[in-house]
């Protein structure tokens, strides 16, 4: 296959789980190449990502490296294989890479789950609650580039509006849903549109008072993407300028701790419903 010039987050993932397990079985790239039978060369590309790999080769390092977890080596050959061009491919060039891999990611998770102290989820923001946001970056950006960003984020909504929309749960700060980065209509229009979609079956929302007594340890925002098994989940810090991917097992393990104790932390879905509804008739 042709060299990568610049290989996507996804592809990066494959590469590194490659290279974990090869690591695992304690051989190096050139005892890995013998095995394979190419050179130690093309297991370092394929291990940084800038080449790609086939199914039959999937399966054959993963069987030289003694992996029998079936359910991680078929994930990874579907990572493999993956030719799909999504809706976010119209970005490439235009936006950041790292807008394009988030909505890549959220494309194939089984799940999301965010927590938000200051803004509302992206997946949940109306579209001039996005502008506003958006609006607020120093230095500022061009109007073509602002409007390419709300669409872009507009467009990720796919993944809860789609016929086989993935399980998603927010765990949102008081804060969030008071702050008002637009106008007063903007943000009445942002609790409806929080409101309308915690409704689905799929969708939960769960909210975190300011009189939550001894609450602490997770003042950043933080989102957990399902991969097809747990070993591929994927955390990112999602901000203006980009998104951040954390793939390591000890820092995956300290966020899904992190989400349980803000979870627990937080109203029930019901109460936060009524509680919302209280702040949008304040306004």
């Amino acid at each position: 296959m042709a060299k990568r010039i610049e290989p996507t987050a996804r592809q990066m993932r494959l590469a590194i789980e490659l290279r974990r397990l090869r690591d695992a079985a304690g051989l190096s790239s050139r005892e890995a190449a013998a095995l394979l039978g190419v050179s130690a060369p093309q297991i370092s590309q394929i291990e940084s990502g800038l080449a790609g790999v086939s199914e039959k080769r999937v399966r054959r390092l993963a069987a030289n490296y003694s992996c029998t977890d079936e359910e991680l080596v078929d994930a990874l050959v579907a990572m493999a294989t993956d030719r799909a061009r999504g809706w976010w491919e119209e970005y490439r060039e235009l936006l950041p890479t790292p807008f394009l891999d988030l909505a890549e990611l959220e494309h194939h998770s089984t799940h999301r789950r965010d927590v938000e102290f200051l803004v509302i989820p992206g997946l949940l923001q109306t579209e001039d609650y996005a502008r506003a946001a958006f609006s607020s970056r120093i230095p500022e950006l061009p109007d073509e580039e602002l409007e390419l960003r709300v669409r872009h984020r507009m467009q990720r909504k796919v993944i809860l509006e789609r016929p086989d929309p993935i399980p998603y749960e927010a765990v949102v700060h008081e804060a969030a849903l008071r702050i008002k980065l637009g106008d007063r209509a903007t943000s009445r229009a942002q609790l409806a549109r929080v409101l309308e979609v915690s409704e689905a079956d799929h969708v939960t929302v769960r909210v975190i008072t300011f009189d939550l007594d001894g609450f602490g340890g997770a003042w950043t925002p933080m989102m957990l993407a399902g991969g097809a098994v747990p070993r591929l989940d994927t955390a990112a810090r999602d901000h203006p300028d980009g998104t951040g991917f954390i793939d390591s097992e000890a820092q995956l393990g300290v966020l899904r701790t992190l989400f349980r104790k803000v979870e627990a932390a937080s109203l029930d879905p019901t109460r936060s419903r009524d509680f919302i509804h209280r702040l949008a008739k304040e306004l």
